[in-house]
């Protein structure tokens, strides 16, 4: 006997069973696996909705890959196949005066800002999150839990 009294602990070891057998058993992983991916899909749709469109090409090189289980940790990995890609998003430099034969025009401005597309993506759909994932985190904690 501790000081603290006795203990059955035989209720926790049933619990403690179950949620091995749920988490050993592979669906659990492919049910939170199919969630990451939702939202990994919806945050494809946000930056491709908020790309910039000139011919296209950069709207369509969105690529999305994953999840990848590392660890505790899932991720998605969202990226665009277009080099010029980071200079659209964060802005870039030019030289003020040069003739641009695909615009037909001389530059003016020494930067050009960015557009911000991704970052503008990246917030809805951390605002999304709760309902992406909410639903399908209470079915499976609720399944534990019984």
């Amino acid at each position: 006997m501790s000081a603290f009294g006795d203990f059955d602990n035989a209720e926790f070891e049933a619990f403690a069973q179950r949620v091995n057998s749920q988490v050993s058993g592979g669906q659990l992983k492919s049910e939170v696996k199919n969630s990451v991916r939702n939202v990994g899909e919806t945050y494809k749709r946000n930056a491709e909705s908020k790309t910039p469109v000139q011919s296209g090409d950069l709207r369509r090189s969105w690529q999305l890959k994953g999840p990848f289980f590392a660890g505790s940790d899932i991720t998605v990995e969202l990226r665009n196949s277009k080099n010029y890609a980071s200079f659209v998003e964060n802005g870039h430099r030019q030289t003020p005066g040069r003739y641009v034969p695909a615009i037909g025009k001389k530059l003016k401005a020494s930067w050009v800002p960015g557009q911000h597309f991704l970052q503008k993506a990246t917030n809805e759909t951390k605002g999304q999150l709760p309902q992406l994932l909410t639903p399908a985190m209470d079915e499976i904690l609720r399944r534990l839990m019984d």
